[in-house]
């Protein structure tokens, strides 16, 4: 998005005038129209600038908050599985009882696992308890685009009011704050003005809130200080879970087999799953055929060829092994000396970062592990990788043996 959601547009429009009969100009914009003129704000020749600032703030209150939610994205569309429980259950908290000890909510994961269907939701359950709440729904360049139209404008007061007087902001991709130290510093008040004031905050990011570079460290700080869950990619049954309801939304009868089929070839995400079983449906209807595994090949196979030529978690553990001069089969034994974990814990990182498999998965594939000691060996080795060289360095040779 580009430019400021309607209601924020509507907010500056509105006040303009007012802010400029107490001193302010806002110089030539789409938003500085000639139509509010004095005669339109018979007080504004004599508003003293306290008076003016009172007549904004009442203007920003009574404009209508557009919530930017979609309403489909609720908590029963939400399919649950092991990879997203937890974010799940903390939302589901958030929604019952928001501005809490819950506060903020930090939830992270990749692309397409359904962090803003569970932020979404929290929005519309909230609404549904009470139409009136003023919510709010967007990304962070809308947050920066608009921050530099109300700076264009001379209406950054403006600004800081509409953002600080809703009841829950809801703010998508947070990693895109970083390097904009202006907007950083502008979002930190905002933030820490809601926490005061007990309105909720739910942020969205694709890495840890510590993990995100360019970002200053008091923002980053203050993402930890409520609820932080991932949101990891979904586990077979999940999978297999998310394409039946889907296909049932739609009144298409997808039998097990052919669920099961598509579950275990496109394992990347939910968004690419659901992609996958739309154009399945879509050639289904054109053709006229049934939906069976052989045909599920056939309308793929394009997206199936894709997949087959990507990294494997087999392939990874063998080319550690060899890096590190130790067998593959001491990667996946319980053996814990120093040389051989730590190979093990490079090796879960890589296959986090390169395959499409959810942490369950990748534990299973390393000696039946549980999902908790592939995430820590993924921290420790993100950290590891900031503060010593040779990690670095050979962190970045296997990348790219593997990808080369």
């Amino acid at each position: 998005m580009s430019s400021p959601a309607p209601a924020y547009a509507s907010v500056l429009e509105n006040t303009s005038a007012i802010v400029h009969s107490s001193g302010q100009s806002f110089g030539s914009n789409a938003y500085s129209h000639q139509s509010h003129s004095n005669q339109h704000h018979p007080h504004s020749l004599t508003q003293n600038p306290m008076a003016a600032a009172r007549e904004s703030n009442a203007a920003i209150k009574s404009q209508p908050y557009e919530t930017n939610l979609d309403r489909n994205l609720t908590f029963e569309t939400f399919v649950e599985g092991k990879s997203n429980q937890l974010a799940l259950a903390a939302s589901l908290q958030v929604a019952e009882s928001p501005g809490g000890s819950n506060n903020p909510l930090f939830l992270y994961g990749g692309v397409g696992l359904g962090k803003t269907h569970l932020m979404q939701a929290i929005g519309n359950y909230m609404l549904k308890k009470n139409p009136n709440a003023r919510i709010l729904y967007l990304r962070s360049e809308q947050f920066v685009a608009d921050m530099v139209r109300a700076l264009q404008l001379n209406a950054i007061t403006e600004f800081k009011r509409y953002y600080r007087q809703v009841d829950a902001l809801l703010i998508d991709d947070i990693q895109f704050f970083s390097g904009k130290e202006r907007s950083q510093e502008e979002f930190f008040h905002t933030f820490s003005a809601l926490l005061e004031a007990g309105q909720q905050v739910i942020m969205t990011s694709d890495r840890f809130p510590k993990e995100i570079d360019g970002v200053d460290d008091r923002l980053r700080s203050r993402f930890g200080w409520g609820l932080t869950f991932a949101v990891e990619p979904p586990e077979l049954e999940t999978r297999v879970a998310i394409l039946k309801k889907k296909a049932e939304e739609q009144r298409v009868d997808l039998k097990d087999e052919s669920a099961f089929f598509i579950a275990r070839r496109i394992r990347s995400n939910v968004r690419e799953l659901e992609g996958a079983l739309k154009r399945v449906i879509a050639n289904a209807h054109f053709t006229g055929s049934e939906i069976t595994p052989d045909f599920i090949k056939e309308s793929l196979k394009d997206l199936l060829a894709l997949q087959d030529k990507q990294v494997s978690i087999d392939n990874i553990q063998k080319t550690v092994a060899d890096y590190f001069d130790i067998r593959q089969k001491d990667i996946n034994s319980k053996r814990r000396t120093r040389s051989i974990a730590r190979p093990r814990q490079i090796a879960m990182t890589l296959s986090k970062e390169l395959t499409n498999h959810s942490l369950p998965e990748i534990g299973e594939a390393f000696g039946g592990r549980d999902h908790t000691t592939v995430l820590h060996a993924c921290r420790k080795i993100n950290e590891l990788k900031s503060s010593d060289a040779d990690m670095a360095d050979d962190y970045g040779k296997l990348i790219r043996m593997l990808t080369t």
